[in-house]
């Protein structure tokens, strides 16, 4: 059905969606060529949310040469009105005869088309995991981040943890920040670290929301998230409206409401939240695994030998048998500096 050009125009669309990769947050990451008579006329991505679509930049090129050209684009055009209206409308309105889509979109607002799907579809829907997953199953994609020694240690028994893993490692964590609508992290490393959960070094349009799980509302008015751009959300079970006032004149958001994850992941992603990022320690880490919530799983193994006194990956209670085990399945492993990056995903 598909020849080699059509292949190559497509993966040519992939390749802009990826310049979407720190910038669109809530929307979709997409990319489209406009082409005509073998040759390219327009091409564009979503750079942004409320920017025009990829369709719409493509089209602004092309311009009148749109006539009879063929629309390669990752992911379906839209059909419906959000902050811009129809791309599918502009395409026809411009004359364009044939469109070729990657993937039909999950968004139920968006309706089906009668055009031409399933050119390179997985890699155009591994753009947008976080997209996918919130409009499938109402909860955003959840990558999970930890360090650790080769023994399976994250810090010293005093809680010391800097540096465990090296400067390379440490780069392409900011990587997995900036494509994050959302870190999320504990009230107990806020209070053991006092982090930044920032991104550097990295251009983005926004920072990620920093979300921190607070039962108690111990959340300190003085920490470093309330001194740095961006977003803070507090979720706690804490009904305190004098700390509550404090904390909100500080910035925050404070949610409350019953700190159980898959409540919490459903209100996130009902803010159109994507792609969560969460960086804790082991409490957390294992709340998630054992919640079944981990989608993936990226940890980062340091050359280095810490010792039983050293703080352990995650916490899993009740598993004591090898049958209660979690099985992982390596879907990707390479070497970062002197330290190795195993991504996985949890077999279920």
């Amino acid at each position: 059905m598909y020849n080699e050009a059509d292949i190559s125009w497509m993966m040519r669309a992939i390749e802009l969606a990826k310049k979407g990769l720190y910038t669109t947050r809530e929307n979709p990451r997409v990319g489209c060529v406009l082409v005509k008579n073998g040759e390219k006329i327009g091409e564009g991505w979503h750079e942004f949310p409320g920017g025009p679509h990829a369709e719409i930049n493509a089209l602004a090129q092309a311009k009148e040469n749109a006539v009879g050209a063929t629309c390669y684009v990752s992911l379906q055009p839209c059909t419906h009105y959000g902050k811009t209206p129809p791309c599918y409308d502009a395409l026809i309105k411009a004359g364009i005869t044939r469109i070729v889509a990657a993937i039909p979109d999950p968004n139920p607002l968006v309706q089906p088309l009668n055009i031409e799907y399933g050119l390179c579809e997985t890699e155009a829907k591994a753009l947008n995991p976080g997209f996918f997953m919130r409009m499938q199953h109402q909860r955003p994609f959840i990558r999970l981040k930890t360090g650790m020694s080769l023994d399976g240690r994250t810090a010293m028994a005093s809680g010391e943890s800097k540096w465990i893993t090296g400067a390379a490692s440490r780069e392409l964590v900011q990587k997995l920040r900036a494509q994050s609508c959302v870190i999320l992290t504990s009230i107990n490393t806020v209070l053991a670290d006092n982090p930044s959960l920032n991104v550097r070094d990295i251009e983005i349009l926004s920072p990620p929301i920093r979300v921190i799980l607070d039962t108690h509302l111990r959340m300190p008015l003085d920490v470093k998230l309330f001194t740095l751009p961006g977003a803070v959300w507090i979720y706690t079970e804490n009904n305190d409206s004098e700390k509550i006032a404090l904390l909100k004149n500080k910035g925050a958001q404070v949610f409350v409401m019953p700190l159980d994850l898959h409540k919490v992941l459903t209100h996130l992603a009902e803010q159109k939240i994507n792609e969560v990022l969460v960086e804790a320690g082991s409490i957390l880490n294992g709340a998630f695994l054992q919640a079944g919530l981990v989608d993936e799983w990226h940890i980062f193994v340091a050359p280095k030998i810490m010792g039983d006194d050293a703080r352990g990956l995650c916490a899993l209670p009740g598993v004591t048998q090898l049958s209660q085990a979690i099985n992982l399945e390596i879907k990707q492993h390479f070497q970062i500096g002197e330290d190795y990056c195993y991504v996985v995903k949890v077999k279920k």
